[in-house]
């Protein structure tokens, strides 16, 4: 059964600062990008991978690909998360499964890959997610607490997120069809009524928005390298 994935590089990258997409970024002496598609292009179970990129990097990246000697299917993106996914939906053929991954998230590992598509070949839909560790407040528009969900039941979702591909266009598709605009692409299946399965991630595997974000990206890198 061949799984592909679609990593969802097309974003701005704001909340980093400086004009060029943080992706580019170094991390080890490499682009934060470099570390996330090696970790798809050498992993065995993967089978097709597409990158969906903006128009202002797809030259770039395309330029950095040959020069890797990588060979993936590079798709532009849309103007949402959402129509980025979608569009790196569409590149991908004859996949039974699919895995949808930030390529701002570096740090989940190749045994956590192969784990979240054993799972999904059996429940269909499938995300890693970690407990939450703080207390969340419910905040109202004028700044007052509104409510405290018990934090036992809450999770901060991560990515890969992987399903079945057939279900994941349907979602899509639905979605699109209704203008409803979801935070991840598990929210999408959701609104289908179908259940999604959580699997226990890792607390290294951060999504790095912010400074802060890439200078414990480093910590992360040195302690796995044992330095």
């Amino acid at each position: 059964m061949t799984t592909g994935v679609v990593i969802v590089a097309a974003g701005s990258g704001k909340r980093m600062g400086g004009q060029r997409n943080k992706l580019w970024l170094p991390l080890a002496g490499e682009p934060i990008l470099a570390h996330t598609v090696r970790l798809f292009v050498s992993h065995q179970e993967i089978g097709q991978i597409v990158l969906v990129v903006s128009e202002t990097d797809r030259d770039e990246v395309l330029a950095w690909l040959e020069k890797e000697n990588i060979q993936l299917t590079v798709v532009l993106g849309g103007a949402e998360r959402q129509d980025s996914v979608r569009n790196g939906l569409e590149a991908l053929r004859d996949c039974m499964h699919v895995l949808v991954h930030d390529a701002a998230r570096p740090f989940v590992t190749p045994e956590q890959i192969s784990q979240i598509i054993s799972q999904v070949r059996r429940d269909q839909a499938t995300i890693l997610a970690v407990p939450v560790k703080d207390t969340i407040k419910v905040v109202g528009e004028t700044g007052v607490v509104e409510s405290t969900p018990a934090r036992e039941s809450l999770w901060a979702v991560q990515t890969p997120q992987a399903f079945r591909m057939s279900l994941l266009k349907e979602a899509h598709l639905a979605a699109w069809s209704a203008g409803r605009i979801g935070t991840d692409d598990a929210m999408l299946v959701e609104w289908l009524g179908h259940p999604v399965t959580v699997m226990q991630g890792s607390y290294e595997n951060i999504k790095i928005t912010t400074p802060d974000d890439l200078l414990l990206g480093e910590e992360i890198l040195r302690k796995r390298r044992g330095e």
